[in-house]
């Protein structure tokens, strides 16, 4: 996108020997060009971050200003979201030095439309292609104001550009693993290995919510099971005293036949 969002002005960063040379890490303008190119963005960054949570040396980011010249701080770009695979994910940035990380970057989308389309199919273009060389490039316009079809892709083969063939709907991306697909306004992830897109974040949360209520029912039916557990022991246990009194009774009403039968035996015994 031609507005390249940001936070309010941040302190500028100075390195080492080049003293004399600041590195800003952020600038005035606002944050994103509409609340649609926001939340694709926002939804982007958070969907992949969740994707690789568990691969410490993917690093997934967006909207920070990437440096791509050692010493010139003009020489920098704001991608939308953009992924480099080989970098560590737990290290504090406030902006991405190429020449720091030892590595450019493998994957960017920029969220497009009509006011951008210059800068995005030329500058950024060049920028990617030739100055960090990025593999996979990728440009969405939500609104579908310019590009048809509004989501792109290419792939970076002997130094140019060469435009990706939908497959079924959906970009491929090497470098992610994923399938990048139009969902009207929305960009989305397919998981080819699932068959499913990545949840959003409103999506995650419903499926969250949803295994919280099943917890809970699950939890609710086990206690129901423990106390008719309980109330069945109980039961039982009563049954088992009922029972053994009359049991009891019963002894003790042999033994008084017993006896009385004794008792008529020395009768007719004596009278004999």
């Amino acid at each position: 996108m031609a507005t390249i969002p940001s936070p309010p002005p941040s302190p500028s960063r100075v390195l080492g020997a080049e003293a004399q040379i600041d590195y800003p890490t952020g600038d005035s303008r606002p944050v994103g060009e509409t609340p649609l190119h926001f939340k694709n963005l926002a939804n982007s960054v958070q969907v992949l971050e969740r994707h690789f949570a568990s691969a410490p040396m993917v690093y997934v980011s967006g909207n920070m200003f990437v440096y791509y010249e050692k010493g010139n701080r003009r020489k920098h770009v704001s991608p939308d979201v953009f992924v480099a695979v080989g970098v560590p994910k737990d290290k504090p940035r406030d902006a991405y030095f190429t020449w720091e990380e030892a590595h450019g970057l493998d994957f960017v989308i920029e969220l497009t439309s009509k006011s951008t389309q210059e800068e995005d199919l030329d500058d950024k273009l060049e920028i990617y292609r030739d100055e960090i060389q990025v593999p996979e490039y990728f440009l969405f316009d939500p609104k579908g104001e310019y590009l048809d079809p509004p989501l792109q892709g290419y792939v970076l083969r002997g130094g140019e550009y060469v435009r990706l063939e939908m497959l079924e709907g959906r970009l491929p991306s090497e470098v992610l693993g994923l399938q990048l697909e139009r969902d009207d306004v929305w960009l989305r992830f397919y998981n080819s290995a699932t068959g499913l897109w990545l949840p959003t974040p409103e999506e995650r949360e419903a499926e969250l919510e949803a295994e919280s209520e099943r917890a809970a029912a699950e939890r609710e039916r086990a206690e129901t099971e423990r106390e008719r557990a309980e109330a069945e022991r109980e039961r039982a246990e009563a049954e088992r005293e009922r029972l053994a009194t009359e049991l009891r009774s019963s002894n003790k009403e042999l033994e008084r036949l017993r006896q009385e039968l004794e008792e008529w035996r020395r009768r007719h015994g004596k009278q004999s």
